[in-house]
């Protein structure tokens, strides 16, 4: 029913910025909680941000908090990530998830509809 399209991704030095793009298409995409996910190479998938449907709270994880911020455009069905003093361990795969639940948004599995990624790398 959802189906949720990244861009922005690039390559930079430290301290510079990005911002990652998701599109979502599909009925009501409002109604869902929107997260970003990273994966860096050899690494586990860990959670990055995420925006809650209907009350729009917020989460970070705690290396990008003050660094990062997610907001969403529902007229638009798109959410964005600007990414701000990025660093060589933001260097990583970006996903974008959208979540039937308001809960348990740092964990993946409570996403129901996943992007294909866009690639994101800071060079020291």
């Amino acid at each position: 029913q959802v189906q949720v399209v990244e861009s922005g991704g690039g390559a930079v030095q430290t301290g510079g910025s990005l911002r990652l793009s998701c599109a979502a298409s599909g009925r009501a995409p409002s109604t869902y909680s929107m997260g970003w996910f990273r994966q860096a190479p050899g690494k586990e998938r860990e959670f990055v941000a995420a925006i809650a449907r209907y009350d729009s709270s917020i989460y970070y994880m705690d290396s990008v908090k003050g660094r990062f911020t997610i907001s969403r455009d529902s007229a638009k069905n798109t959410v964005y990530l600007q990414m701000n003093s990025l660093r060589p361990e933001d260097t990583a795969d970006y996903y974008c998830a959208a979540a039937n639940t308001g809960w348990g948004l740092t964990s993946q599995d409570s996403y129901d509809y996943w992007g294909q990624g866009t690639q994101v790398t800071v060079s020291s």
